[in-house]
């Protein structure tokens, strides 16, 4: 799924798409975030061998969730949830991003997860400006707490069952040639490296960012199913189990996966 940090118009924004047995069978826009998570609700009683992609961050570094007292994840989301807005309104160190605001120097402003990946996301704490994943990051983590209470599992930070969630970044599901806020770069992609593929979604997928995202990280998990059934489990103590970590493909050019610490 990619998300949205919009806090109005979020439903145009937000694209699901959905992949059985290898092919994309649904990809479509429309619903806002309560709906679509209850969506996702609804799809992992019916069918609960499910693996949901995310694209936000599931946590924050260490040492900030340490600054809030928050030791798990349920912690984090369930404060998140409830402070979301009044974060994103304050816009106070360690956040920035908004006119007049500079990069915080409180701590590091990456997570072990992000600074593992070959291709670096922006920072949560970023919440204006090009690239922002922090608004959406902030709007969306309470939501995980949703999902895990209808019994979904967050990994890394819960023990892997079914239903399951994965936080993902779409841009390590193509190639790095792919120029994303091209048309005929995003077009071309899908019909060389999808051809098996419902032309018709293919053209849906191609036609902006948010759509080719979804369908591009869909597609890259249904071939890196093995990855997804077995996924790495982390230490006590592992940076991961608080701040979250980025599932990355093993059978994409240029991927790179996280190891276990």
């Amino acid at each position: 799924m990619d998300w949205s940090g919009w806090a109005k118009g979020a439903a145009e924004s937000i694209w699901l798409a959905r992949v059985v047995a290898g092919r994309l069978v649904e990809l479509d826009n429309g619903l806002g975030r309560e709906a679509v998570v209850a969506a996702l609700v609804d799809r992992g009683r019916r069918e609960p061998r499910t693996v949901v992609g995310l694209d936000f961050s599931f946590s924050f570094p260490a040492w900030f969730c340490a600054r809030q007292g928050w030791r798990n994840g349920q912690e984090v989301w369930a404060a998140v949830g409830e402070r979301a807005e009044e974060l994103l309104a304050a816009g106070a160190p360690p956040f920035w991003g908004r006119p007049g605001t500079v990069a915080q120097r409180l701590g590091d402003p990456f997570r072990q997860t992000e600074k593992d990946l070959e291709r670096r996301p922006k920072s949560t704490f970023q919440i204006g400006g090009a690239g922002t994943v922090g608004t959406g990051s902030l709007r969306g983590m309470g939501h995980l707490a949703r999902l895990a209470a209808a019994g979904f599992t967050i990994w890394p930070f819960d023990e892997a069952g079914w239903p399951r969630v994965v936080e993902v970044y779409p841009r390590l599901c193509v190639p790095a040639g792919v120029v994303k806020s091209r048309h005929r770069s995003r077009r071309d992609h899908l019909h060389d490296w999808f051809p098996q593929q419902d032309p018709v979604l293919l053209e849906r997928a191609a036609g902006c960012e948010d759509a080719f995202d979804a369908a591009v990280t869909a597609l890259a998990m249904a071939a890196d199913l093995p990855s997804l059934i077995d996924l790495p489990r982390f230490t006590a103590g592992a940076p991961q189990l608080i701040e979250g970590c980025v599932w990355a493909p093993t059978t994409r050019r240029g991927a790179q996966r996280p190891a276990p610490r």
